[in-house]
């Protein structure tokens, strides 16, 4: 079973490297791409039963002893994410070939948007799968290079400005998160993660404080938290919609996920709850706050966004067993959510020429299918029951008042505005693209005058047919946001085991059981 371990970041690697080599062959490339995300979503599923059932897998790449080698890890934690990460890929994938062949490659260049899609999935489940600190900073650089190609595709003028402060922002991130790694081997003498649980801990208080907040800074800038979220609304909306739709699903849970990794093994003795939960509320406010001041949905989705990334942080600095599973479980749901709402705005471009909410109208008669795309995800984000949006809150919300300290009963009362804001503000738009008449404009549009200073779309651009390909790939994830619900219950019992598992961090001794069984 440990064969498969490598193989999660390998063939997407292959796959890049031959569809580069074949990129006069658009065909081909398709099925190697698809064909490469395919087997990784098989692969991920049997690790996730494997390791559930059993014992983690680790594998030390070349054979060198642990902790001197690379270690890929894969535990309960790591095997659902790239499983969900695997099959999200998939869909947008599916999605961006419709518009390819649809469009051409004005918007998304097959020979240069396959290659860099494998890349970024592989960057991706490398640092989902690294058992050491460096080979977990190799994953971060292997997405964001792939990154910076996708998100300036047909270097139009504003994909290029806002990929500038995109790369600006990232390279930052990425010295900080560098130089974290040199004060820690600095400090202990290794980057392994299982040893570094038993020699940070030794450490005193003041240096490990030290380390722990460079590296929640390097991380938090990755995960868009507040401060440091200015990037992300600026940069998202502009990208084609197959990249803004990988983009706001996956990078930022990367983030998120290194900061679970760390808080919980590397620095459980070295505190900072009240900080992040500080943090959370003030992601949660003022994310929330931002979508209801705009008035085209990629940003609307771009400032929802980094609101629901503060229930992350929330539910991180509960540091109970219930809360980091209700925290898995919220991270696989806004996976899902998140980039099946931006896959539906895309095909609200293609059928209506703008993503402005003040000039798009009377959607639910012209393309009621798309209204049923849109609709669902919408309310799941906002939280109403008995959907996967609304399950995950509450169990965040029972793990803090189970605490019940006066700080997190303020954190749970943001947690419940932010909820009712996301809801508000995803009706609103609803209400104006979808519901709203033509006849009906100067009426619905002078209840939301204020939206008119808003920043605005894109030059309203001719509409363009859907090709069926993108309503299926937009289709099947809107039945994955359903099926969140509809197995709730052993997909919540999953997290809670792998909640209580994150509490326990693996030892040395264990890993080297592990690589050698």
């Amino acid at each position: 079973m440990t064969a498969l371990v490598p193989l999660i970041v390998t063939l997407p690697l292959l796959g890049a490297a031959v569809t580069l080599v074949f990129g006069r062959n658009p065909r081909l490339q398709m099925v190697v791409s698809v064909g490469t995300l395919a087997a990784v979503s098989i692969i991920a599923a049997v690790l996730l039963v494997a390791v559930d059932a059993g014992s983690p897998l680790a594998v030390s790449v070349g054979g060198w002893p642990v902790p001197f080698g690379i270690v890929l890890y894969v535990d309960r934690f790591a095997a659902l994410l790239v499983l969900v990460s695997s099959i999200v890929l998939l869909a947008v994938l599916l999605f961006s070939i419709g518009q390819g062949v649809a469009d051409g490659v004005d918007e998304t260049p097959i020979s240069i948007f396959n290659p860099s899609y494998l890349i970024l999935a592989a960057g991706i489940f490398d640092a989902f799968i690294a058992g050491d600190l460096f080979n977990l900073y190799v994953g971060f650089e292997i997405l964001l290079v792939a990154s910076y190609v996708l998100i300036t595709l047909g270097s139009t003028e504003s994909r290029i400005r806002t990929g500038a402060v995109y790369i600006v922002v990232s390279l930052v991130s990425s010295i900080l998160f560098l130089a974290a790694i040199a004060m820690i081997y600095g400090a202990v003498g290794t980057v392994n993660m299982a040893q570094l649980t038993e020699r940070v801990a030794a450490l005193p208080q003041e240096t490990q404080l030290v380390l722990h907040l460079l590296l929640v800074v390097a991380f938090g800038i990755k995960a868009a938290v507040f401060p440091v979220s200015f990037w992300l609304p600026d940069s998202y909306p502009t990208a084609p919609a197959p990249v803004t739709a990988v983009f706001a699903g996956l990078l930022t849970k990367v983030g998120v996920y290194a900061l679970i990794r760390t808080e919980t093994q590397l620095f459980a003795e070295n505190s900072i709850d009240t900080l992040l939960l500080i943090v959370a509320l003030a992601t949660m406010i003022i994310g929330v706050l931002g979508a209801v001041a705009q008035a085209e949905l990629k940003r609307i989705l771009s400032f929802t966004l980094v609101s629901h990334v503060g229930y992350m942080i929330f539910g991180l600095a509960i540091v109970t067993p219930d809360a980091i599973g209700a925290t898995v479980y919220y991270i696989v749901h806004h996976i899902v959510v998140q980039t099946t709402l931006f896959l539906a705005v895309g095909l609200v471009e293609r059928r209506a020429g703008s993503t402005s909410i003040l000039r798009v109208s009377g959607l639910m008669k012209a393309a009621p299918v798309l209204a049923v795309l849109y609709f669902v995800p919408a309310i799941n984000l906002g939280g109403l029951p008995p959907f996967s949006g609304f399950l995950g809150k509450v169990g965040l919300f029972e793990a803090a008042a189970g605490v019940g300290t006066p700080l997190m009963i303020v954190v749970i009362f943001g947690g419940v505005v932010t909820s009712l804001l996301t809801l508000y503000t995803l009706m609103r738009a609803w209400n104006l693209a979808f519901w709203r008449e033509e006849e009906e404009d100067d009426a619905d549009l002078s209840r939301v005058a204020h939206l008119t200073t808003a920043p605005a779309a894109d030059e309203r651009q001719e509409t363009r047919r859907i090709p069926a390909i993108m309503t299926i790939a937009t289709g099947g994830m809107v039945s994955v946001t359903l099926a969140l619900t509809v197995f709730a219950g052993p997909l919540y019992a999953l997290c809670d085991r792998i909640g209580g598992a994150l509490l326990q961090p693996v030892s040395l001794v264990q890993l080297e059981e592990e690589v050698g069984g």
